[in-house]
C-alpha cells in the first residue's frame, strides 16, 4: 500500500482528510497537538520530519488558521495590526515552507506523488474583487509564491512529482464558524473527498498550478 502524510491532522479538514486518504493509503498523521510539530519553529518541523525515512504518494500541508491570538480578519488596511499580520505570516506562509523545506527528501523521484498546499481563494490576486482581510490574504499569496516557486525546483530532479496549492472552499469548521452564514459550506467529509479527487487528477505538466476542491485552476 502507497504512504500518504497529513501535515496539520487534528484540524477538521486535516482529520477528514486522514479518514478519506486511509481507504487507500497507509497515512501518517502529524500535527501540534498530537506530535507537538510546531510549523513555525524549523527545529521542530526538522525533527519530526527528520524521524520519518519511506517517500509518500501524497502529501498534504494541512495547517493554517483564519485569526490568530483572537485577532479577526481585517474589513480595511486601516485596521492592519503590525503583530497580527505577522503572526499570518508566520503561520500560513513560513510554516508550509518549513514544511517544504524539509519534507523535500520524502518526495519519491521514481514514482509518481503529488504534494498539495492548503491555500485560500482570498489568496489570489487576480481574484481580489471586494479587498478587505489584508493580513490573511497577504498570507495567502505568499504561501502561493512559495508553492509556484517550489515547483519549479522540484520539477528538475523530481520528474513525476506535482506541486499544487489547493483551495478547499468553505468547509464547516471551528476555523470557519463565524463566517458560515455569508457564503455555502460544506461539511469536511466531504470536503476531503473533493480534495482527494483533485489529487488524483493531478499530473507532473500542473504542477506549479493553483486549484479549488471543484478542480478549477484559480488565478494566482
Amino acid at each position: 500500500m502507497e504512504k500518504a502524510l497529513v501535515i496539520g491532522a487534528s484540524g477538521g479538514i486535516g482529520q477528514a482528510l486522514v479518514a478519506e486518504l486511509a481507504q487507500r493509503y497507509d497515512v501518517t498523521a502529524l500535527s501540534r497537538r498530537a506530535d507537538g510539530l510546531d510549523v513555525t519553529d524549523e527545529a521542530s518541523v526538522a525533527a519530526t520530519l527528520g524521524a520519518l525515512q519511506e517517500p509518500f504518494a501524497r502529501i498534504i500541508v494541512a495547517t493554517g488558521a483564519l485569526e490568530i491570538d483572537g485577532h479577526q480578519p481585517e474589513r480595511t488596511i486601516k485596521a492592519l495590526e503590525p503583530e497580527a499580520m505577522m503572526a499570518q505570516f508566520r503561520l500560513n506562509t513560513l510554516g508550509p515552507a518549513l514544511v517544504l523545506k524539509h519534507v523535500w527528501r520524502l518526495i519519491p523521484r521514481k514514482s509518481p506523488s503529488v504534494v498539495a498546499v492548503l491555500s485560500a481563494r482570498v489568496g489570489s490576486i487576480g481574484d481580489n474583487k471586494i479587498g478587505g482581510w489584508v493580513s490573511y490574504r497577504t498570507a495567502k499569496a505568499g504561501v502561493n509564491q512559495v508553492v509556484h516557486t517550489a515547483a519549479i525546483e522540484l520539477a528538475r530532479t523530481h520528474k513525476q512529482a506535482c506541486l499544487i496549492a489547493l483551495h478547499p472552499g468553505t468547509v464547516a469548521t471551528p476555523f470557519t464558524q463565524k463566517y458560515l452564514g455569508r457564503y455555502p459550506s460544506v461539511p469536511p467529509q466531504e470536503a476531503a473527498a473533493n480534495l482527494a479527487g483533485v489529487l488524483d487528477a493531478r499530473r507532473p505538466e500542473d504542477t506549479g498550478q493553483f486549484y479549488d476542491w471543484a478542480n478549477t485552476q484559480v488565478p494566482w
